[in-house]
């Protein structure tokens, strides 16, 4: 026994560096803290079947889109799957910032699960498939303008519905559908609107309980809103209505947008987002008490009747223990398949990269884009993950093969804002840049902060982002010692979404580039 000791504490010591390296919600007593995912995982849904839980959130313009997230009670979650992998829009295959997947929905029935979303500009599509972890097969429901925010319900009697909201909100309206969920059967209805007391209101969500019809829906604006329970015993309403979780007292603004889940113990919980500005929409989980009719939701602090979101809690109640996970950050791109935790910022293409050209490694290739000094707003082919935490270091091990002057690979922290530490040809020799750059139509663009000739086949780059998310760039020879580049520089939001971290190569030229750069391994702390 005693010369397991040392093995145990160096196990110990490991268990807790990795912790303290992450955002991990679970805290091993028993409880949790809030917020349960520290990342960009906005207008999450979930919904349980048997002793499984799955979320969506939307993807925006980001591919492949929608994540699918796994748990067994709620706190530990990893990706599993992506509804799609590409959207069959040819608008797509362009950097569409903003558009693509809004507020997804997730439904289980009669042994298929189900997704439906809008984009704003192309209307509903349905997904569904024998499980989350399966292929999905999409379907273009209806091509249509200023819808978002759809969410399906059977009943009991066979009939199919879908309410949903249109942009800027305000307005719920239902529609008949058909029972496959792959044609509407009417122009639908409007059944809730009340700019008074609900203003902004979206994101609907169906449930039935206790022989009511409820719909959980977010109103009075992301940042500073609330979310409100609207219940009728018929489903083209009337509909009452109530608060049921608002900021409060507590420092969690606009707490809505989300889903609603009963455990087999017979709790309920309720998963939704905070907006936290450049890391984009965290999500939260709060436990639900039904008093009255209603779902309060958190604790009611202040006794008005209105829940507010807890910072710990304890654990859902399933019944047993389950191991602690988070969802995919770091990859060593040892897989045969790009790992879950990426995304590109439009469709895919197959020549874009590869996994078995230089196996252990993935290989980006120096892909021709016709972009001003190093613009990256309009690059479709940035291979990006979310913000894992409020601060964290991304490091990673590049290999770079550049044939045409300006062909560049490297780190880049991308937002509406951004910035990257690259290498690049500079006239068949290699230099360190690093760049920062914004979106302006007029007055856009990328401009060199600091360059430093190389010589080295491969380079160790870094990213070092703070609590309050400024980022720092650095470089190294042998992963030991690094040296700084350039400034500070202060991450932002995109358009709906988080600031995101990643790596890319590009060719800025006319001509055509055989240039590539590989990169080992990327690993997040």
């Amino acid at each position: 026994m005693k010369s397991l000791i040392p093995i145990l504490l160096l196990q110990l010591v490991f268990v807790l560096f990795v912790n303290a390296q992450q955002w991990t919600p679970d805290l091993g007593d028993g409880t949790f803290k809030n917020p349960i995912i520290f990342a960009d995982y906005s207008d999450p849904d979930i919904l349980r079947v048997g002793d499984d839980f799955y979320m969506v959130a939307s993807s925006f313009n980001c591919m492949p889109g929608i994540p699918v997230l796994h748990s067994k009670d709620l706190v530990n979650w990893e990706i599993i799957n992506h509804v799609y992998q590409k959207l069959p829009l040819q608008k797509y295959d362009k950097v569409a910032h903003g558009e693509g997947c809004w507020a997804p929905s997730i439904r289980h029935h009669n042994g298929k699960f189900y997704v439906f979303f809008c984009t704003p500009n192309d209307g509903l599509f349905m997904a569904c498939t024998d499980h989350p972890s399966h292929e999905w097969e999409l379907t273009h429901v209806v091509n249509v303008v200023n819808w978002e925010d759809p969410c399906p319900i059977w009943t009991e009697d066979g009939d199919a519905y879908l309410v949903r909201s249109k942009l800027c909100g305000n307005d719920l309206y239902l529609h008949k559908m058909s029972p496959d969920g792959k044609k509407l059967l009417d122009n639908g209805t409007l059944i809730f609107r009340d700019k008074a007391d609900q203003p902004i209101i979206e994101g609907p969500k169906f449930y039935v309980k206790d022989d009511f019809f409820y719909i959980l829906a977010p109103a009075g604006g992301v940042p500073t809103g609330w979310q409100t329970a609207l219940r009728s015993k018929n489903i083209y309403g009337p509909y009452e209505t109530k608060k049921v979780l608002h900021q409060g007292s507590t420092d969690i603004n606009g707490p809505h947008q989300g889903g609603l889940v009963e455990l087999n113990s017979g709790e309920w919980w309720f998963a939704h987002f905070q907006d936290r500005g450049l890391y984009g929409r965290i999500v939260h989980l709060n436990p639900v008490k039904w008093e009255d009719g209603w779902p309060l939701m958190g604790e009611d602090v202040n006794a008005d009747g209105i829940g507010e979101p807890v910072l710990v809690c304890n654990k859902p109640n399933v019944g047993k223990s389950v191991p602690q996970k988070i969802p995919q950050t770091s990859d060593e791109f040892e897989s045969e398949k790009l790992g879950l935790q990426w995304q590109w910022h439009a469709n895919p293409l197959e020549n874009w990269y590869s996994l078995s050209q230089n196996p252990g490694s993935i290989r980006l290739n120096a892909v021709q884009n016709l972009t001003q000094y190093g613009d990256l707003w309009h690059v479709p082919n940035l291979l990006l993950q979310k913000f894992p935490a409020p601060s964290f270091t991304a490091t990673t091990k590049v290999g770079f093969n550049g044939e045409l002057t300006g062909d560049r690979c490297g780190l880049v922290v991308m937002g509406r804002e951004w910035a990257y530490i690259a290498l690049e040809n500079d006239d068949n020799r290699v230099k360190v840049v690093m760049y920062k750059g914004k979106y302006n139509k007029c007055d856009g663009g990328t401009n060199e902060i600091e360059s430093i000739p190389v010589e080295a086949e491969s380079l160790f780059l870094r990213v070092s982002v703070n609590d309050q998310g400024m980022c720092r760039f650095q470089y190294s020879l042998d992963n030991d010692t690094f040296q700084g580049i350039g400034t500070e520089f202060q991450a932002s939001v995109g358009v709906w979404i988080g600031a995101k971290v990643g790596v890319f190569c590009l060719n800025p030229n006319m001509s055509q580039s055989s240039g590539y750069a590989c990169f080992d391994w990327f690993r997040v702390e």
